[in-house]
């Protein structure tokens, strides 16, 4: 009897917390800021970080030599110089949201990891597999849009060779305690040309070739890097926005 009076008590309540006026769950402060977006989708916002342009490397390194970076950049597009390394953004980021566009190339050469195969490496370690996976198999965890060796994106989005496709990545880089263990793993959502093929993934570490991947602490950010696989693999439009 204590129990259902008790009960009965506890639902009156709730049905007063329930007809609680509607301002009650209304907040005014903070108000987000104003961003004006681009012109059409794949553009930047006012507040992104042009990384390139279409006009030079300014904002690039080399891997391998800490130089400027020796892609090739002609009519306003960048092309992977097979030979010269990896290259880099000069600036770090953590949280962040990078937006890019790639193109694999149309002279088809091999199969699987053979053919178009790039890659966008956040924090250098976290890799989203840029590939030619158009009508091209390769192991499924490993394809276009993968983060890599660790999951496969929920559909297979690509254009075919010589068509652009597009990246919208949004990043949460790890959080490590004092003693360099993992809080906080890396997640990270992936819409492809529109479609939604990585949906808030828990990274399990750097997305190694060969191995398990295990944390190991690092800085709260790092620049992010393009890979050279020894592919023509083009690439334009690209920017971030912090987070």
């Amino acid at each position: 009897m204590v129990f259902a009076i008790g009960f009965m008590a506890f639902a009156q309540a709730q049905q007063k917390e329930i007809k609680l006026p509607p301002e009650a769950t209304e907040f005014w402060e903070p108000e987000p800021r104003v961003v004006t977006p681009g012109a059409e989708n794949h553009l930047p916002p006012s507040d992104a970080i042009i990384i390139f342009d279409g006009k030079n490397l300014d904002n690039f390194k080399s891997l391998k030599t800490g130089g400027a970076a020796e892609w090739t950049v002609a009519d306003g597009i960048l092309t992977v110089k097979p030979g010269t390394g990896d290259i880099l953004t000069k600036e770090a980021f953590g949280d962040v949201q990078i937006h890019l566009e790639f193109s694999a190339p149309t002279e088809i050469k091999g199969q699987s990891q053979g053919r178009g195969n790039s890659g966008l490496l956040i924090m250098e370690r976290y890799e989203v597999q840029v590939l030619d996976s158009y009508e091209n198999r390769t192991y499924s965890n490993g394809q276009a849009a993968s983060i890599y060796k660790q999951y496969p994106p929920l559909v297979n989005a690509m254009r075919k060779p010589g068509e652009w496709n597009t990246y919208d990545v949004f990043f949460t880089a790890p959080r490590f305690n004092a003693d360099g263990m993992v809080i906080s793993p890396a997640k990270v959502t992936v819409i492809h040309n529109g479609v939604l093929v990585q949906n808030a993934r828990e990274i399990k570490g750097p997305t190694e070739y060969i191995g398990i991947p295990n944390y190991k602490a690092h800085d709260a950010e790092l620049p992010f890097k393009l890979q050279d696989h020894g592919d023509l693999v083009k690439f334009r439009n690209i920017w971030v926005r912090k987070l």
